[in-house]
């Protein structure tokens, strides 16, 4: 058994001097046939310790439904990493933040228009309880006190930067401890005085945030915790992309120097990323300040491995300053992860989204518009239609609030797209006979960080014409988990549609090998290779392609499947050997 514990201004293992070298790796934005490649590589570098989060929304999709499988198998993630000799952080918060759809909670909690979220209020906190009670024993034999490689746990997550609510910290502190969380507990925040008076927890061990000026933001630190190691928790050497802005990078040199600076210090450092990942299906989350910025399928994150697990400059520059101060052996990777072009593939199969809306979902009828989440749907795309009478003239369809992205059609034509953050109305002329209005909203991902946390999607007010609601609607979850119902015809038939249409191709492989979708001439949707969902994709970039582990394809035919929700010319995509980040 392992244990790590504090004495004076270091931390002991096993009663010797340790210093933590840790890596974020996120078992669920990896698949797991390359968690032991990552985690080589992480230990390759000169590091000692695997760090993730957990993110709620993943392990109870559905309240009172626990998912532990495959990309979600958090406990054989944690036996491997221990199986390879490295030691284990875990941040089992039900808040993650981690640029992940709204943080790690699930989207559930939001069916309830009073609940509070992240504070001490009761029908909240008997929700975190009823996950703990799930999750934290099956963590308890990971742990080192247990003989595991769990070597600490951490309390929420930069609770100083939402919030005061101490009672609600130490009601999450306490029900660890009781569930027998027995390892060293910690807080991580920003080094500012608000971020570490909200987010410190009497008795639990603090640490900082940060990417730059280590003496500054440790020197902060001090002022609130006088005495114990230095730890930078997140050492974010790199950063997120967002949607419609540019690609995120930061010099390796810059990053080296500041790890240097830390270590001087005879800090202990994680950091984040060492390897990013990928925000499959719909789980990216957003940000909200000026305006609502989506985050891209890619969580590259400019750090020391690729999305592909591939090292990169930045790997190189820290394992020399590692070397400095630990001594490591002769750097030995694993086998290099092959990636290939597979070339071309034209899409000969079709099927548009209206004729295809009985095998996808189940109408509802409504007096007015309710967002995904009063209809028990977490992610995708929902369908509003109505009818309205005419004839009317000189007035503009108005959606109040729109969450977040929405296509209109008049008796099946497309008449205009209405954006969160561009919320403006569309000119409609109803006939006498009168028109029928679908409308199809995109949730892009609720937001993951700050005071907007809340953030139902589809259409959280209402629908108006001019200044007179629309009501009688019906309406149709579509969250595409299960696409096997479509029925598609050729790809003639949908030429140049600009309604949404399912295209249908099929990629056929020899051998399987990593490889990156390109949707060159594409406009916007969702790709998804046998089944999975690979994400989104956008002409307005940044990212240019979607990654596709090789564990994701099989020898012979592959089915592909695009939802393009704008039209294209000619439904042809490719599959490269080398990713664009824009």
């Amino acid at each position: 058994m392992s244990n790590l514990s504090i004495s004076g201004d270091q931390f002991l293992l096993n009663g010797q001097p340790f210093r933590l070298l840790s890596g974020a790796l996120h078992y669920f934005r990896i698949v797991p046939e390359y968690w032991r490649d990552r985690m080589l590589k992480l230990k390759a570098c000169g590091l000692n310790t695997v760090e993730t989060y957990i993110p709620w929304n993943l392990h109870e999709p559905e309240e009172g439904r626990f998912y532990f499988e495959g990309l979600a198998d958090i406990e054989a993630f944690v036996r491997l990493a221990g199986e390879l000799g490295l030691h284990v952080i875990l941040r089992p918060s039900p808040f993650i933040c981690a640029e992940w759809e709204f943080g790690g909670l699930p989207a559930w909690l939001l069916a309830d228009d009073n609940m509070q979220l992240r504070c001490d209020y009761k029908p909240y906190l008997s929700k975190v309880d009823a996950y703990f009670d799930e999750l934290l024993p099956r963590l308890r034999p990971l742990l080192s006190t247990q003989g595991g490689p769990v070597l600490a746990l951490q309390v929420e997550n930069e609770y100083g930067s939402y919030g005061t609510d101490k009672a609600y910290l130490n009601y999450l502190k306490e029900g660890m401890i009781a569930r027998g969380m027995d390892v060293l507990l910690f807080t991580s925040d920003g080094a500012e005085d608000r971020m570490l008076q909200g987010g410190m927890i009497d008795g639990v061990f603090a640490t900082v945030n940060f990417g730059s000026r280590a003496k500054e933001s440790f020197a902060k630190l001090r002022e609130y915790q006088p005495a114990g190691p230095l730890v930078c928790m997140e050492f974010w050497n790199g950063w997120f992309d967002r949607w419609m802005k540019p690609h995120q990078t930061r010099p390796a040199a810059e990053v080296a120097e500041t790890l240097d600076e830390m270590l001087a210090l005879d800090a202990s450092v994680n950091f984040y990323m060492f390897h990013g990942g990928t925000n499959f299906g719909f789980m990216n989350g957003a940000n909200l300040f000026d305006e609502y910025e989506p985050l891209v399928t890619s969580y590259d994150y400019d750090t020391l491995l690729d999305e592909s697990g591939r090292p990169t400059g930045k790997f190189y520059a820290a394992r020399k300053i590692i070397e400095k101060y630990v001594d490591l052996p002769p750097l030995e990777l694993p086998p290099g992860i092959e990636s290939r072009a597979y070339g071309k593939v034209r899409m000969t199969e079709c099927a548009p989204l209206f004729t295809q809306l009985d095998a996808l979902s189940h109408p509802v009828r409504r007096s007015c518009p309710e967002p995904m989440e009063k209809l028990g749907q977490a992610y995708g795309f929902i369908l509003y239609s109505t009818k309205i009478t005419g004839p009317s003239s000189g007035r503009e369809l108005i959606l109040q609030e729109v969450r977040d992205r929405a296509l209109i059609f008049a008796n099946g034509a497309y008449i205009g797209t209405v954006e969160r953050w561009n919320p403006k109305g569309i000119p409609l002329e109803v006939p006498a006979e009168g028109l029928q209005i679908d409308i199809l909203v995109e949730n892009m991902g609720r937001i993951n960080y700050g005071p907007q946390l809340r953030d139902p999607k589809g259409i959280t007010c209402g629908v108006r014409l001019g200044y007179q609601f629309l009501h009688d609607w019906t309406i149709r979850s579509l969250p595409l988990t299960d696409l096997n119902g479509l029925s598609f015809v050729p790809d003639g038939d949908c030429d140049e549609r600009l309604e949404p249409v399912f295209y249908r191709g099929s990629l056929h492989v020899d051998e399987p090998a990593d490889t990156f979708l390109r949707l060159d001439g594409w406009g916007k949707g969702q790709a998804f290779i046998n089944g999975f969902n690979l994400g989104r994709y956008w002409d307005k970039g940044p990212t240019k392609t979607l990654y596709v582990p090789a564990p994701l394809l099989r020898e012979g035919g592959n089915d592909i499947i695009v939802f393009e929700l704008h039209g294209v010319k000619e439904p042809v995509v490719s599959f490269v050997d080398q990713p664009d980040f824009g």
